[in-house]
């Protein structure tokens, strides 16, 4: 059964261009099945059925997170097992259509239906506290600096921000290039706040942090290497709490305060989809709620009869 997880894989990476997060989610997602799988005596995919598709989604339901104490009561979420059907069928849309299986075991599968978050912006204020520079200045300080001043000026994703290269930046023209989801390439304007902290990194803080084994990459950890996921996820969060900001920040939120104060400002809608690098613009209009939401507020808070 892993063979054919394996094949699945390389055609999402080389065939359908999708992001290493991605394949490492579906990897997991179908791996735990195979794992399954096997408890329940099926070898091989041609042995799979609904019936056997369904009992999986069912014991996922039920079965406890693994990170939580014994006596939680809390379970996979919605999302998650969404995001398991969504893999499964995505595998076995790829097997048959390969000829590599006969039937599509996955094929009346039905999505639940998702609920959309909406997504959770930063008060003017707030970024004000997260972009004050610290003092003193020191490599780690400045590369923190960049980056955050660099997600809130371009929206860019954690994964863009790990990934960006020295090549990627035109910080005399003001923008840079970004290769996104299914490595997509798009270019995204730089304010001049963000070039000068962009700058100031570059020349007193990252020839500090750079070894012979350091790659292109901008952003370098302590030891010159590239930031994982988690160690870039850490550093911001830990840059805020030092702001003095309690809420729980993530990296994405920078991206939504991003995308949610030029739609205040009144940006045009298909331009926020072309700097998020968003596919389609249903994944953008969810920012018209954020919007609608505040107008809302505005005028509960001041007008003489709300």
């Amino acid at each position: 059964m892993q063979q054919l997880i394996e094949d699945f894989l390389v055609h999402l990476r080389h065939e359908r261009g999708q992001a290493d997060h991605t394949q490492r989610t579906y990897a997991a997602l179908l791996g735990r099945f195979a794992r399954w799988a096997a408890t329940q005596s099926l070898s091989n995919w041609e042995q799979v059925e609904l019936r056997h598709l369904m009992a999986f989604l069912q014991h996922e339901r039920e079965r406890r997170l693994t990170r939580e104490p014994p006596e939680s009561t809390r379970r996979l979420s919605s999302e998650s097992v969404y995001l398991e059907i969504a893999a499964l069928r995505a595998f076995y849309r790829f097997a048959t259509r390969e000829k590599l299986l006969p039937v599509d075991a996955a094929e009346h599968l039905s999505l639940p239906r998702r609920w959309k978050r909406l997504p959770r912006a930063l008060s003017d204020a707030e970024i004000k506290k997260i972009l004050q520079p610290e003092q003193p200045e020191s490599p780690a300080s400045l590369c923190d600096q960049a980056v955050l001043e660099l997600a809130y000026a371009s929206g860019l994703r954690l994964a863009e921000l790990r990934a960006l290269r020295l090549e990627q930046l035109h910080l005399d023209a003001g923008f840079v290039t970004v290769i996104g989801k299914g490595n997509k390439e798009r270019v995204v304007p730089v304010g001049r706040p963000a070039v000068g902290a962009l700058r100031r990194y570059l020349e007193a803080g990252r020839p500090r942090l750079v070894t012979p084994r350091s790659p292109a990459t901008v952003f370098l950890t302590r030891r010159g290497t590239p930031f994982a996921a988690g160690t870039l996820w850490l550093r911001i969060k830990r840059r805020v709490r030092r702001a003095g900001v309690t809420r729980n920040v993530t990296p994405h939120m920078l991206r939504h305060s991003f995308a949610t104060h030029l739609l205040e400002h009144g940006a045009d809608l298909r331009v926020i989809q072309e700097l998020l690098g968003h596919a389609s613009i249903s994944t953008t209009q969810v920012y018209t709620h954020v919007a609608d939401h505040r107008l809302r507020e505005i005028h509960r808070r001041f007008h003489p009869r709300p």
